[in-house]
């Protein structure tokens, strides 16, 4: 062996070739650490990488799921505001009917509350111009009684004579104040 030392000292070595024994050893050492990677790793591996794809297959079902189910509650939200907005147009429109329809009521009450004030207010000043005429009756047929009894001489007392006289003298007027217009 010493031999084959001082042959292989006595050549000049390549460095990028190795010697056969390292090369054999070499090989050995990793077949050992291939064939227990092979054993013991490479399963453990395995194992943990189809964890990990099942873990994100999984998680993008999930999102797919939660992302349909999100889209349903969207719509179904989407609904709700659009059928709350319907509502909120029908009942604003029905205020406005409403508001119209007492506007129309109120302006009715108040139309015949002015009516029922004029006809009461026409019936005071007929009631008051009668009145007033037969006030003004008496107290021209007073003033004319007693014109008439200095006129005559004669005292004109008789009350049914004064009547009479008075109410002939005031249909007189009357007829004249008539034929005037």
């Amino acid at each position: 062996m010493n031999a084959l030392f001082l042959a292989a000292a006595e050549e000049p070595q390549n460095p990028l070739l190795p010697h056969l024994d390292e090369l054999v050893i070499g090989l050995i050492a990793f077949a050992i650490v291939f064939g227990f990677l092979a054993k013991k790793l490479l399963p453990n591996i395995n194992k943990v990488l189809e964890e990990r794809r099942e873990a994100i297959e999984g998680g993008i079902e999930k999102a797919e799921s939660a992302q349909i189910e999100a889209q349903s509650v969207l719509e179904q939200y989407k609904a709700q505001l659009a059928e709350a907005r319907h509502e909120a147009a029908r009942l604003r429109q029905e205020a406005q009917e409403q508001g119209a329809a007492i506007i129309a009521e109120m302006k009715a009450e108040g139309q015949r509350q002015r009516e029922e004030i004029v006809a009461a207010g026409h019936a005071q000043i007929e009631a008051d111009r009668k009145a007033a005429a037969s006030a003004l009756r008496q107290d021209v047929g007073k003033l004319a009684t007693d014109l008439a009894g200095k006129l005559v001489g004669e005292s004109l007392e008789d009350v049914a004579r004064q009547s009479r006289t008075i109410d002939r003298f005031l249909d007189e007027l009357e007829e004249k104040a008539e034929a005037a217009r």
